[in-house]
């Protein structure tokens, strides 16, 4: 705890501040650290129990994400309030432990939008990994009706699903266009130079276009 709080940048405090993020440590130097602790998951216990936003990403970096109960991931997404723990207790533990599946089913039904949106989150996963079993049409029909109101983080997450729904299924990709272009969800979505838009028609276009195909089935 000590090593973090040297490691404490106001300015880089006050950049992810902006975002809704409450710490100040450079991820670089975070991974630095990491990677010199090595995996070590009873210290991971302890760091995430700190309650801190840098001690938890820690925590997620040195942890054995296999290691982990259901219940216990369960209590960690409800736990994680900020949105780069987050996304990355999704990215880096969920999605890499047993339970995943399962979690990914009870959360995307789940009344907290933040749960919900890791539920979500999963199934963009299972989408683009694993869609063997899923109902594709389905997906699409909920996404239609409540992506335009639903609060951001689920927001974002039923997004990255509806475009990798377009970008790796082509029976389903006009159909995954014309929502987004109906939707207009993050089609304002300030873009930096050289990254591809989050709005799911321009994201499935340049993706698919990466990939050689084309863009209607």
């Amino acid at each position: 705890m000590a090593e973090l709080a040297a490691l404490e940048d106001p300015k880089v405090r006050e950049v992810n501040e902006r975002h809704g993020d409450d710490h100040g440590v450079n991820l670089g130097k975070l991974r630095a650290l990491a990677k010199r602790l090595k995996t070590q998951p009873e210290l991971a216990r302890r760091l995430w129990a700190t309650d801190g936003s840098a001690a938890r990403l820690l925590a997620l970096l040195i942890c054995r994400p296999k290691a982990f109960e259901r219940d216990e991931l369960d209590a960690m997404v409800r736990e994680a309030r900020t949105p780069k723990v987050h996304d990355w207790l999704v990215n880096y533990v969920v999605k890499k432990n047993p339970h995943a599946e399962e979690l990914r089913r009870a959360w995307s039904a789940d009344p907290d939008p933040v749960v919900a949106g890791a539920g979500w989150a999963l199934t963009a996963e299972r989408v683009a990994k694993n869609p063997a079993g899923l109902d594709l049409t389905g997906l699409l029909d909920v996404i239609e009706a409540e992506l335009k109101d639903a609060p951001d983080r689920l927001q974002w997450a039923m997004n990255h699903c509806l475009a990798q729904i377009g970008i790796e299924h082509a029976e389903h990709r006009a159909r995954a266009i014309d929502i987004g272009e109906h939707l207009e969800v993050l089609k304002d979505y300030p873009t930096s130079p050289g990254c591809t838009s989050p709005f799911a028609p321009v994201w499935i276009t340049e993706m698919v276009r990466r990939q050689g195909g084309t863009t209607v089935a």
